[in-house]
């Protein structure tokens, strides 16, 4: 259980010694492949845990990060106001590799997720550029984030157009630029080549989600790039068909805000029902929820390598993307089960091939409910025509 930690230590030792050079930072495991904030961070636990020695303080430290975590998952949730509160115990008590990952391993995945959902709720707050800050600060220290990216973008685009969103675009540039000049002035190429590798390959024996594959598809380059398009297809279909819900162009999103029509639906009965039963209209809390944990969401589908540490990076998302849609009172078991099934096919070590289809059948479910659970209201037909002969004004007689 100390193979990672030691690992990280030793990397950020080579930085705490004067190496400023990113391609000699080294640990047992290999090359360090993360961005600098990484490096700071796990520098100051470097120091706090006096040089690494002290593992039982650092598990102390990650069990309050873990507590931290859930108390900002926890606010996302209430604003929301989608999940029954009976969900909260299985996010709490019912995942041993999420505690593992947490107080047990010590991965920088936590840290990551931990300071993305600090910064959701500041989204959900409207306080758009500390957003930006915090999350690029996420990106700095896993680039995992990136997932959520996309999601991101589109409420930038669809909050202040294409002009209002390059300052928040830029907020996320400067702290990247900033956190990494040590090491930009010494080897930029080295620098970024190594924290931002996303050609990087990986080892077919820790896969989670493509154990039924041979080994030769999975390390295969024409695999990965079909996992990519296929990705990138489900981003843009969930963004015109799911996340933009003005009977507008997509492509009004460039422009700003106040130039756009504003023509609600009409109220019929049908978009009466379904705004009630599907997810709250876009700008409201939920609706943002669902754009950047869906964005996220895809990402990990079409991941090209699942790690037992990635469990954390979508976890506390899935009560959310299976009850943010309308639940009958007889569907909230298969709910359940289903996260029940995801959480056996993480526990399974090493994955076998029932494991990993298991796991993906399971997120082609949760899929298939968000898109139609998620579905634009109908089309109001018009009223039939009246039978009642048109009144005769007092003026045309």
């Amino acid at each position: 259980t100390e193979i990672d930690w030691k690992a990280y230590m030793e990397e950020v030792e080579g930085f705490a010694n004067g190496t400023l050079d990113y391609t000699q930072l080294r640990g047992d495991t290999g090359p360090l492949v993360y961005p600098a904030g990484f490096v700071y961070i796990f520098l100051g636990l470097y120091y706090a845990t006096g040089r690494g020695t002290d593992i039982r303080l650092a598990q102390y430290l990650f069990a309050g990060l873990y507590l931290l975590n859930l108390l900002l998952v926890f606010r996302i949730y209430c604003r929301t106001n989608k999940v029954p509160p009976y969900v909260f115990f299985f996010m709490c008590c019912a995942s041993y590799r999420i505690h593992s990952i947490f107080v047990l391993r010590l991965f920088n995945d936590p840290v990551a997720m931990a300071i993305l959902f600090l910064a959701i709720n500041l989204f959900l707050e409207e306080r758009w550029s500390w957003g930006c800050l915090l999350f690029s600060l996420a990106v700095s220290v896993k680039m995992n984030i990136l997932l959520f990216a996309p999601g991101l973008l589109f409420l930038l685009l669809q909050r202040f157009g294409l002009l209002g969103c390059i300052p928040k675009l830029c907020i996320c540039a400067l702290l990247q630029i900033v956190l990494g000049l040590p090491f930009l002035l010494v080897n930029p190429v080295g620098y970024l080549t190594r924290s931002f590798d996303l050609g990087r390959q990986f080892q077919f024996k820790w896969t989670v989600n493509w154990r039924f594959l041979p080994e030769e598809v999975f390390q295969n380059r024409a695999f990965h790039a079909t996992l990519l398009l296929a990705h990138l297809a489900g981003l843009g279909l969930f963004a015109v068909h799911r996340w933009h819900r003005s009977k507008e162009s997509i492509l009004t999103l460039l422009k700003d805000p106040a130039d756009r029509k504003h023509a609600p639906p009409p109220l019929t009965v049908n978009n009466i029902l379904w705004q009630a039963s599907c997810v709250c209209p876009l700008n409201a809390s939920a609706q943002i929820v669902f754009v950047l944990f869906s964005s996220n969401f895809l990402g990990v589908c079409c991941s090209r390598s699942l790690h037992y540490q990635f469990y954390v990076w979508y976890f506390h998302t899935l009560p959310y993307l299976l009850w943010c849609t309308s639940t009958a009172r007889l569907a909230h078991m298969p709910k359940v089960l289903l996260l029940g099934v995801i959480e056996l096919c993480w526990n399974t070590y090493p994955s076998t091939v029932c494991s990993s289809l298991s796991l993906h059948i399971c997120h082609g479910l949760v899929l298939l409910q968000l898109w139609y659970g998620t579905a634009p209201p109908p089309s109001p037909h018009p009223p039939p025509p009246s039978r009642r002969p048109a009144a005769i004004s007092k003026k045309a007689q």
